[in-house]
């Protein structure tokens, strides 16, 4: 899985490279009969009725927006893989390395992380293009915990490196 990351011009590198952009939202049904009242991630969303088809922030940025050829495939928890077909596209294409680039660092890039590492896919976390609403959190997740399972390169040093 690779985003489309600021500074990169179309084509943007992994394209240029033959290597798929996936784009991963989240996304729920109006109502969100996916969200327990339990859960307290969620919880807060479907309360303030976010992340449905009617919701205009729930897009992508336009300035990062996928190309016609580039899959999007909608979650309905923190990984990617929780509750999408992201395993089941990725199998298809037959990748074997996944590289991570998202908001937020601890939650969604965490998950992800370490349910992609189960599932025995190689790992590349971007260290650049992830972000957190806790600098510190982001720091020790980058620096400390994601090079356990990841390389974690900045988007220069990857790019350089993917060719």
């Amino acid at each position: 899985m690779t985003a489309t990351c600021r500074g990169w011009a179309a084509p943007s590198p992994p394209r240029a490279a033959g290597i798929p952009v996936i784009y991963v939202t989240v996304g729920f049904r109006p109502g969100h009969p996916e969200i327990s009242a339990r859960n307290r991630s969620f919880a807060a969303i479907a309360s303030a009725d976010r992340f449905t088809a009617a919701d205009p922030a729930a897009g992508i940025h336009p300035a990062v927006a996928p190309a016609a050829e580039d899959p999007v495939v909608t979650k309905r928890r923190v990984s990617a893989f929780a509750g999408s077909d992201l395993d089941v596209l990725l199998r298809g294409l037959g990748a074997g390395t996944l590289v991570l680039a998202g908001i937020a660092t601890s939650g969604v890039v965490l998950s992800t992380l370490r349910q992609a590492a189960d599932l025995d896919y190689r790992l590349v976390v971007l260290a650049d293009a992830c972000l957190d609403a806790d600098p510190e959190v982001h720091r020790v997740l980058i620096e400390k915990v994601f090079p356990r399972q990841a390389d974690v390169p900045t988007v220069d040093e990857w790019a350089a490196q993917a060719g």
